[in-house]
């Protein structure tokens, strides 16, 4: 029980990385839509939409389907047949006109049942109106109030998103160990400038330790991070800018790493290292958090492409994402910790010969 007090860091850890696995990957997605087909139609035709679903209920429920432009303008479906558990066809008469003055308007799907409530897939149908009055358009397209009924599951379970689907889960480890990895470089920095403030080996073991920690959290990043990307943009490695300044302040710290090994003299080593490790660490604010914002990106929150928020990161996620980043560093200075121990062992061995 003392030992449990002593190290109840190192208990919290182990319980908030099981929480992550367990919980992280045992918790379903919510049901959503996975594609729909036609995904074009044309105005005054009648338009027969098959609707493909995930981890939906279409089979012995009464499915009902909106096609909708906004807040105001949208349609109910005239009726939905069900083919499968995930699969239904919903028949709509597409009024002659449109509440817009384009020629093309992109319109959202609803599908709602009692088991499965309320899902949505933006930019489902292309519509094409030959003739334009928008005036015309407005009454058949504002014509159904149980739209506003609609609600969303209330069973606990992770947003769906289309694109992304199950690897959302990607962000309780590629995302939190990045934010761990930051959190460890903060460290390292503080141990760096406190070392070139009063110098001591002590404070440089520990600057290096909790440097080669974050580097290999940053390792585990990239591959998490070169995984998602090869099932959202369809290659492990692509010219996005974020990936590419990412690789480059990576580099600058296994620089760091050949430096330390490259000089033998201890302190000599010990300074020209803090000294590099406090640049490696704003070349990489700058590389990662600067630059990919001052042009196009496909990663979240930067270039113009919105940062995770809302469905993306809901309070179903942040309880488990949350813990992921705590359990992330307290690992990671643990590991630090070993580390520390293993190098004053080490020069007590050589101390003594």
């Amino acid at each position: 029980m003392e030992g449990i007090k002593k190290h109840w860091w190192k208990v919290l850890s182990i319980i908030l990385m099981l929480y992550t696995l367990i919980f992280g990957l045992g918790t379903p997605l919510k049901p959503g839509i996975l594609e729909v087909f036609p995904y074009n139609a044309t105005a005054g035709t009648q338009l027969r939409l098959n609707v493909k679903g995930y981890n939906t209920h279409y089979d012995n429920v009464e499915n009902t389907a909106w096609l909708k432009i906004d807040s105001n303008y949208y349609i109910q479906s005239k009726f939905c047949a069900s083919i499968a558990y995930n699969s239904v066809t919903a028949v709509f008469d597409i009024p002659q006109y449109l509440p817009s003055k384009d020629s093309i308007v992109v319109v959202n799907l609803i599908m709602s049942n009692e088991k499965d409530k309320g899902s949505l897939l933006p930019s489902a149908v292309f519509i094409k109106q030959n003739e334009i009055d928008s005036l015309q358009g407005v009454a058949p397209w504002s014509r159904s109030s149980s739209l506003e009924d609609v609600s969303t599951m209330d069973e606990f379970r992770f947003p769906y998103r289309n694109v992304i689907y199950e690897t959302v889960r990607n962000t309780f480890y590629h995302v939190a160990l990045w934010f761990a990895m930051f959190i460890l470089l903060i460290i390292s920095l503080v141990y760096n400038v406190r070392y070139l403030r009063a110098p001591s080996l002590d404070l440089d073991s520990k600057a290096y330790a909790y440097t080669a920690v974050a580097i290999l959290y940053g390792i585990l990043g990239l591959i998490t991070g070169s995984i998602w990307a090869k099932f959202a943009w369809g290659a492990f490695w692509t010219t996005d800018v974020k990936l590419n300044m990412t690789a480059v302040a990576m580099l600058i710290y296994f620089a760091y790493l050949v430096l330390r090994s490259s000089i033998p003299d201890l302190d000599r080593r010990a300074k020209l290292s803090a000294v590099y490790s406090i640049f490696a660490f704003f070349a990489l604010i700058a590389l990662v958090f600067v630059i990919p914002r001052m042009t196009d990106s496909l990663h979240p929150g930067n270039g113009g492409n919105p940062a995770f928020g809302g469905e993306d990161l809901d309070h179903t996620l942040r309880l488990v994402f949350y813990p992921s980043i705590l359990g992330f560093t307290l690992l990671g200075i643990w590991i630090a910790s070993l580390k520390i121990r293993l190098s004053n062992v080490e020069d007590k061995l050589q101390s003594q010969e």
